[in-house]
């Protein structure tokens, strides 16, 4: 298939780009019908809100707050009034308001505070929140704000104000874009392959996007599925096909042609791709076991992105590659191929010494990781899971500031009052020993309606309160049984709490699923026990930290005035489920590259020690770089103006961070090389009933003894093995490697330092040569009909390089 794509690059562009606008144009025309249905069967608050929408089934439409307060007076002064009444008059009068409820009417009493200097309106508009027009929002805004001044101010809160102060469409993605093109250019030094992994992400997530879009006029999908797919898109897709391209560039950069080089980076980097693609969309299954019906739509929202992702990588990658042929490379490393011709793939620098390190002290690294994390997740201990609202909101925009004037005039809990509904009657018992209960400010009762009774209860304690909390839970154990009441506790409050209590108590059976499957998939593509339950463990230890910082940052405010983040909180209800899922999947992706590359020294050699240093060796920079652009695409999340989408940026920043940078390139290496053989340990017994699943590219047959011999061969490679001084060096071992890496032959060198090794058929190999003491040394070599004559010098080797060959 990458062959195909290669040669015929003008065709699958074509497909791709056809594809990206027919989706385009057929999502703005049919427009979004995105459905955030929120439902808990079986609790409480569900049970409560049925009611309540039977009891008002016209206030369908969202509420907004328009609040005030004068510096000096009241705001039943003449001046205030003569400010404020026309602007409400002229909301109340735009086409998609249905009702404006002002203090000043026969029932507005309650709507001013007691000392008379804060009043509040409710704006009823006639569509939810998402459904608003933002150009009527907007007009509500100016409208209200055009009263501010001379001692008078005047801010505006809720759910539709909230969608006039998010930044522009498209800021966070495109910083993130710019950014990851940032770190693009310093890996690659080349301005086409630094767009190469842009073009293929942008491709993958435009379609998966604009096909969400369609797919939310057949089946629920909440507006939230579309945030996420961006996030997750951006990341995967650039991350996949920076992958593939490093192979690529090597490829070229060891004397393949672009073709050659493009189909032998899609048959080794481009398997570990489809494979890892796989794992992050059964991961992303993994939320279908919480039973939260709303997660559905983000499933498919984020799987398909996913999909269309890797499809992109492995197909529109090898036609971009085709199109830019040795431009990939940059103009430094295309005259040096010119001038030196192939180089030999051996890792130096950084990467190497610190692989040789790691080899040389794993305990002390492993701990140092270990209480690297230790550390980082101790804040964990202290999560609570809650509800973000607009009192988290920054403190300069107006949602915040109207939130903290109804907590200043009426009281913290006003922002978050409790319904107890009951089907039918209520008696006056109930509302006293409601009334009577600790924690609560002001209980009202509204008359009946369609045979239910609301009793509306005010909290002494803000929405995200423990106290409040602790009020829902006495109100429904102790306060409504002993009323001999049969009643529900409802709102927004009581919602979250319920959400926040049934996230918990799924949450196991979700990590079990998650780290099951996960550790299901690993045991089939490695062949290993040991392997998947480090990676199990690793994927624990990294939630674990990274949730940690999340508390740090969000629950207890460190940093929060930095980011610009607004006030603290607990942690959103929604965001473990979510954020596991991602983590989960993005980590087994670090894993399999990492690991693909160490199993594939383990066939060839047998030697753990060698197999888990050139894996660190070749794989940390691309594996770090991979991850960096992460960081920076989700840290971009912060600018999305959504307190909720902010979190989750830095939490998913901060997991992979931590999981690249230090499990993956301190903690799972050490960890290995302590384990030493039994990494790849498997029973036989096991091995005979697990399926084969090829992560990496079938293993080209080698040489059969009668082959050796000369009966078979096309030819062979012959000639001595000698040091820089000439003398001969016995038992050194020759290797030839297929072009795409794959071993064909092993020989070790004779007394007088002789070698032959059997060469299938004519064409390009890679001969490796290496022994103890000396570094490796790798040729590409040319064979013909006859044999080839190829004598390998060794030198000695540094202290702390690596003799690695890929």
């Amino acid at each position: 298939m990458a062959r195909w794509c290669y040669r015929h690059r003008l065709v699958v562009l074509l497909l791709w780009v056809g594809a990206l606008f027919g989706l385009g144009a057929a999502g703005s025309s049919a427009g979004t019908n995105y459905a955030d249905v929120f439902s808990l069967p079986d609790t409480d608050s569900k049970t409560a809100y049925d009611l309540m929408e039977k009891a008002f089934p016209e206030r369908a439409g969202d509420t907004d707050t328009v609040v005030w307060k004068v510096d000096e007076g009241s705001v039943r002064d003449e001046a205030v009034r003569n400010r404020i009444e026309p602007a409400l008059k002229e909301i109340g009068a735009m086409k998609g308001v249905g009702e404006v409820t002002d203090p000043y009417g026969e029932r507005g009493a309650t709507q001013i505070s007691r000392d008379g200097r804060i009043a509040y309106a409710q704006v009823t508009f006639a569509e939810q929140a998402n459904a608003v027009p933002k150009d009527l929002v907007q007009d509500v805004v100016d409208a209200a704000e055009h009263a501010r001044g001379d001692g008078l101010q005047v801010e505006l809160g809720g759910q539709a104000i909230t969608r006039v102060q998010e930044p522009p469409t498209g800021t966070a993605e495109i910083v993130g874009i710019l950014a990851a093109a940032v770190v693009l250019f310093l890996a690659f030094g080349s301005l086409f392959a630094m767009l190469l992994p842009i073009l293929v992400a942008l491709f993958g997530v435009g379609t998966g996007v604009f096909s969400t879009t369609l797919i939310s006029h057949v089946t629920n999908v909440p507006e939230l599925a579309s945030l996420l797919s961006t996030l997750i898109g951006l990341g995967v897709g650039i991350d996949y096909a920076l992958f593939i391209v490093t192979r690529h560039r090597k490829g070229i950069q060891r004397g393949l042609d672009p073709e050659e080089a493009a189909v032998t980076a899609l048959n080794t980097s481009g398997r570990a791709v489809l494979f890892a693609g796989g794992t992050v969309c059964i991961a992303l299954a993994g939320m279908l076991v919480t039973n939260l019906r709303f997660l559905d739509g983000v499933v498919i929202g984020t799987s398909l992105t996913v999909v269309l992702s890797v499809l992109a990588a492995v197909t529109l990658l090898p036609a971009l590659l085709g199109l830019l042929g040795h431009r990939v490379l940059s103009r430094r490393q295309r005259r040096a191929l010119a001038a030196s011709g192939p180089e030999t793939d051996r890792p130096s620098g950084l990467a190497a010494r610190w692989s040789a390190t790691v080899e040389r002290r794993p305990r002390v690294v492993a701990v140092l990781a270990v209480a690297v994390m230790a550390l980082l997740a101790l804040p964990l201990l202290s999560l609570r899971l809650g509800t973000v609202d607009q009192g988290n909101d920054e403190a300069s925009s107006t949602t915040r500031k109207a939130y903290d004037l109804l907590a200043q005039g009426f009281g913290p809990g006003f922002n978050g009052p409790l319904q107890v509904v009951v089907n039918g009657d209520a008696g006056q018992s109930l509302v006293t020993a409601i009334r009577e209960t600790e924690g609560v400010a002001q209980v009202a009762a509204v008359p009946p309606a369609n045979g239910v009774t609301v009793i509306q209860v005010v909290p002494t304690t803000s929405p995200q309160a423990e106290e409040t909390d602790d009020l829902i839970d006495t109100l429904r154990d102790e306060v409504i049984p002993d009323a001999g009441v049969q009643a529900h506790v409802g709102g927004v409050t009581a919602v979250s709490k319920d959400f926040a209590s049934v996230t918990a108590d799924r949450l196991p059976y979700f990590i079990a699923t998650i780290i099951g499957l996960g550790f299901l998939l690993l045991l089939i593509a490695f062949r290993s026990v040991v392997v998947p339950l480090t990676a199990a463990l690793m994927n624990l230890i990294a939630a674990a930290a990274s949730f940690g910082v999340l508390v740090a940052i969000f629950q207890w405010g460190w940093g929060l005035d930095l980011l610009g983040l607004g006030k603290e909180g607990p942690i959103a209800a929604f965001l473990p489920i979510i954020m596991l899922s991602l983590l989960f999947g993005l980590s087994m992706d670090y894993q399999v590259f990492l690991v693909s590359r160490m199993h594939e020294e383990w066939v060839h050699t047998r030697d753990n020690a060698r197999a888990v240093r050139v894996g660190l060796a070749e794989t940390s920079r691309v594996i770090n770089s991979a991850a960096l652009i992460m960081v920076c695409v989700f840290l971009a999340f912060v600018l999305s103006g959504d307190y909720g989408a902010a979190m989750a940026g830095v939490g998913l920043a901060a997991a992979v961070a931590l999981d690249a940078f230090i499990l993956r390139t301190a903690l799972v290496p050490a960890a290995m090389h302590l384990l030493g053989a039994s990494n790849w340990w498997l029973p036989q017994w096991l091995d005979k009933r697990l399926p084969h699943l090829a992560v990496e590219p079938k293993e080209e047959a080698a040489p059969s003894a009668e082959t050796r011999a000369g009966s078979g061969p096309a030819s062979a490679v012959h000639g001595f093995v000698r040091t820089a001084e000439g003398e001969p060096v016995q038992g050194a071992s020759v290797t030839l490697l297929s072009s795409g890496g794959r071993q064909l032959d092993r020989v070790a060198s004779l007394a007088d330092g002789s070698y032959i090794v059997a060469v299938p058929a004519p064409g390009t190999y890679l001969l490796a040569a290496g022994a103890p003491s000396y570094g490796a040394r790798a040729r590409h070599v040319v064979v013909g009909e006859g044999p080839l004559v190829y004598d390998v010098e060794l030198a000695e080797v540094a202290e702390g390089e690596v003799d690695a060959v890929n």
